[in-house]
């Protein structure tokens, strides 16, 4: 969509626009059903939460949080089918426990423990699974989560991708944290931890064999700690996202759509390095859509910004956080940007995923 500027005689109301969208009605799966946009959520909403249909579900968080004799656990589980295996800043191994521990995080939870199953392809080299297994495990020091359990299973040669890796992790939320994206409110300050985009180009870099005169390497990094001492600032903080898969619009977008609320965002705040956006330029990508894997969003009160940026900012994975917009109480369920041109325009919940198998 064209961007459109308001003027001062005739405002624009965002809830108004309309933009084409192809047909989703798929009778198979399709690759955008993984991708973390509306082809994901419809998934969800029409296959897998009628089959299982229960409240603790319905929150559609990205950890449960359960309540268990007296205590609060966070509870999550993930998938990691990332091709290549290896990639610059990281591998198959570190993300899929960076992944889950971060999942873990975003409900404010101290994670503690994971479990790893393999699928290994018949005839992939042992020497890979070392490495993967590895990685895993240098992962799981540095983030302070012990891999407790798993489980390993092979298919035929043919039936695989060499090695796929599902982890689970449980965690304790601290007591008067409540972080979910249904506590979004207008007013509260919009904050990303670092540059985005990193992960998925550095990902596609080496799938596709291009190169940018510069290496990008993936921000795959535990997020733990982070929330800690944001946590530390202020326990008041109302929504906390990995944006993943369809990276910060889709996050921003959900969340959104949770709360019932808006979300105006900066354009030019975002901090996007040179190197990504002139990669996704030449790629044609948007890099608010491009997956990151060590980078988290908070809605936070207004009055507790700058405590929590501070503290962020003091943090090793929060020095370049930044304030990129705010929660508004127009365009409800919907987020829209303030470009450098002084337009605006819609971000959609993207349809699918602009880089597959990226995670």
């Amino acid at each position: 969509m064209a961007d459109l500027a308001t003027t001062d005689t005739a405002p624009v109301d965002p809830a108004n626009w309309t933009c084409p969208a192809p047909l989703r009605d798929q009778p198979v799966v399709v690759m955008g059903h993984g991708g973390g946009g509306a082809l994901s959520a419809e998934l969800i909403e029409q296959v897998f939460a009628p089959a299982y249909g229960n409240p603790t579900l319905a929150a559609l968080t990205d950890s449960a949080v359960l309540g268990l004799g007296g205590a609060r656990l966070a509870f999550s589980t993930d998938s990691y089918v990332v091709r290549p295996l290896f990639f610059p800043g990281g591998s198959l191994g570190d993300l899929a426990v960076n992944g889950t521990v971060n999942d873990l995080a975003m409900s404010g939870a101290r994670p503690t423990h994971l479990s790893a199953a393999f699928i290994l392809e018949e005839g992939v080299e042992l020497a890979v699974v070392e490495r993967v297994a590895r990685a895993m495990g240098d992962a799981a020091r540095t983030a302070g989560v012990t891999i407790a359990t798993g489980d390993t299973k092979v298919v035929e040669s043919g039936h695989g991708d060499g090695v796929y890796v599902t982890t689970a992790g449980v965690g304790v939320v601290p007591e008067g944290v409540d972080i979910r994206p249904q506590r979004a409110r207008p007013g509260d300050a919009v904050i990303v931890s670092g540059p985005i985009g990193q992960h998925g180009v550095a990902v596609l870099s080496v799938r596709e064999g291009l190169e940018f005169g510069v290496e990008i390497t993936s921000d795959t990094a535990p997020l733990a700690d982070l929330v800690a001492a944001m946590l530390a600032a202020t326990p008041d903080i109302h929504v906390l996202r990995d944006p993943t898969r369809g990276g910060l619009g889709a996050s921003l977008n959900e969340i959104a759509r949770a709360s019932g609320t808006g979300v105006r965002l900066r354009e030019r705040a975002v901090p996007v390095p040179d190197e990504v956006a002139n990669a996704c330029g030449f790629l044609g990508l948007d890099p608010l859509y491009v997956a990151n894997e060590g980078r988290l969003v908070a809605f936070v009160p207004a009055e507790h910004s700058e405590a929590v940026l501070a503290a962020m900012r003091a943090h090793p994975q929060g020095t370049g956080a930044t304030l990129v917009g705010e929660c508004v109480a127009d365009h409800p369920g919907m987020v829209v940007v303030a470009t450098g041109l002084g337009g605006t325009r819609v971000l959609d919940l993207p349809l699918g995923e602009q880089l597959p198998r990226i995670c």
